[in-house]
């Protein structure tokens, strides 16, 4: 039985529903032509992107996307008369890496990004698909970049109005870049946070990753990119010169689940973009789910990189024993054919995620830690058991044990007990869902919607010619200037001068004394 509280704030998520688009845009003046880049993005970046891609055309504007695809695709037209989609086999990586593999070497990704990253470099251009958009880049109003891996593609965006799209939520070192610079006391990594309040060994570690991720990239990783790129454009300013140029950031984070973090006016929070209200399950689904009765259902997806078969056995193991001494019907996104299974467990290659994520028979998520599926169970109140495998997940689940949504565990940690135990406290406490659900009305509670957020921005940077005015003075300092390190020279060296003046001054007056003595 629900406490008196938890029922109230439920009731409130449910009618916040009437606020969320309570912001109207005004008629449109004119249409714009917007270019969207995203040939190397991963599947969940593109899934946060393209609501906003498909909002501008709703909007009425021309929108064209770059995205990646097989070798066999080509590219294809969405009934949108406002979209056109292009596709290119170039990419830096596949769908399907194996990324429980590389939690064995959490930092080899700087290495093979560096080689792809310059390989993508070499050829992008080659590709007649890129090179006949980029030939017809000045046609276009504004450009929508993801800013993850797609320096490459900086020549595009070279005098004309862009905003870059940081998948990843705030980013520290794409703020510091619009002169926006983060405490590293306080702010985490792109790839890890602790729980807090933090301690000193984590403060420590946390100020030599910011330090290390920024040179390493900056200094190392782009310098490689930066020679290829010139081979085509010889006449071209340095790539993080013109990355200093975008007019906007759409940050897939919000103040409601997120850290509240200081901002300029050029970045502009759109998180859960992507989420929606639900729409009726499948028949079969439903039924399914039915037939649970009280005990409810438990939904596990480890998101849309990681394939089943990438999952070490032992782990596959550890869940179907799990799985037989749970009262909750399963329901299970994994890509392969699961031997030994239960009879409560529901097997499935592909699943609406939201819609099942807002059924209240549904008691927990069990989930890798990507961000939109962490702003999917909070748009819908659902708690989690969270078990971050690679890149940014590990940051995401520290904000899910740190706002209280649910349970963190880790593979390496990861026993039948310790992953039954957890389950069960998550579905049976009435505190994860009581703060799972007070963020779901905080997320829905805005102004406006984030698509109108985000068509309003675009269309306010193309009207003012990039909107020059947003930008911080930060940006045309050197970081010596930005430090004061000049002031802190010209201070020292006053203090010397006037210290050496007194000594002086002290010294003649004491021999002034001395031959007066002696006089």
């Amino acid at each position: 039985m629900w406490s008196l509280p938890l029922a109230l704030v439920v009731m409130v998520v449910v009618l916040g529903d009437r606020r969320e688009a309570a912001g109207e845009l005004p008629p449109l003046e004119k249409p714009f032509r917007i270019l969207v880049l995203m040939p190397v993005s991963p599947w969940s970046h593109r899934n946060f992107i393209m609501p906003i891609a498909k909002a501008l055309a709703d909007r009425g504007h021309q929108v064209v996307t770059l995205s990646k695809s097989s070798l066999s695709s080509s590219s294809s037209s969405t009934s949108d008369p406002n979209m056109r989609e292009l596709t290119t086999w170039l990419s830096i990586y596949e769908e399907h890496i194996n990324f429980f593999e590389l939690r064995k070497h959490p930092l080899s990704f700087l290495w093979t990004f560096r080689h792809q990253l310059s390989l993508l470099a070499r050829n992008i251009y080659n590709d007649t698909t890129i090179r006949s958009l980029y030939d017809a880049r000045k046609e276009f109003d504004a450009v929508i970049i993801d800013s993850l891996f797609h320096e490459p593609l900086y020549p595009f965006v070279h005098g004309l109005p862009f905003i870059m799209v940081s998948t990843l939520g705030e980013d520290y070192q794409l703020s510091a870049v619009l002169g926006n610079v983060q405490h590293p006391a306080y702010v985490p990594t792109k790839l890890w946070d602790f729980p807090r309040p933090w301690r000193l060994h984590n403060k420590v570690y946390n100020v030599l990753a910011h330090l290390a991720n920024a040179v390493i990239w900056r200094m190392w990783v782009v310098p490689s990119i930066q020679r290829e790129v010139w081979r085509y454009f010889p006449d071209l300013p340095p790539l993080l010169e013109i990355e200093r140029n975008q007019s906007l950031t759409f940050l897939n984070s919000h103040f409601s689940i997120d850290l509240t973090l200081p901002l300029l006016p050029s970045q502009v929070q759109v998180g859960a973009i992507h989420c929606k209200p639900a729409k009726p399950l499948p028949q079969d689904l439903w039924s399914w789910m039915e037939g649970a009765g009280s005990a409810g259902v438990i939904y596990i997806s480890l998101g849309s990189m990681t394939r089943g078969s990438s999952m070490p056995i032992q782990y596959r193991h550890l869940f179907v024993h799990a799985f037989k001494q749970l009262e909750q019907r399963v329901i299970w996104k994994y890509e392969e054919d699961v031997p030994g299974l239960p009879e409560n467990v529901l097997v499935r290659r592909w699943l609406p995620q939201q819609d099942i994520l807002a059924d209240p028979r549904v008691k927990v998520f069990v989930t890798h830690g990507g961000l939109l599926s962490l702003q999917e169970a909070v748009y819908h109140a659902t708690p989690v058991v969270v078990i971050p495998i690679y890149g940014d997940q590990p940051r995401v689940a520290a904000l899910i044990h740190n706002s209280g949504y649910g349970r963190w565990l880790e593979w390496e940690q990861l026993t039948v007990h310790l992953f039954l135990e957890a389950i069960r406290d998550v579905s049976n406490s009435t505190r994860y869902k009581e703060q799972v659900a007070r963020a779901s009305q905080r997320l829905r509670d805005q102004p406006e919607s984030a698509k109108e957020r985000a068509v309003f921005w675009t269309e306010y940077i193309i009207r003012h010619q990039g909107a020059p005015h947003l930008r911080s003075p930060a940006t045309q300092l050197s970081w010596a200037e930005f430090f004061l390190l000049d002031v802190v020279v010209v201070v020292a060296a006053a203090a010397s001068a006037t210290v050496f003046l007194l000594r002086q001054v002290l010294r003649i007056l004491r021999r002034g004394r001395a031959k007066q003595k002696m006089d």
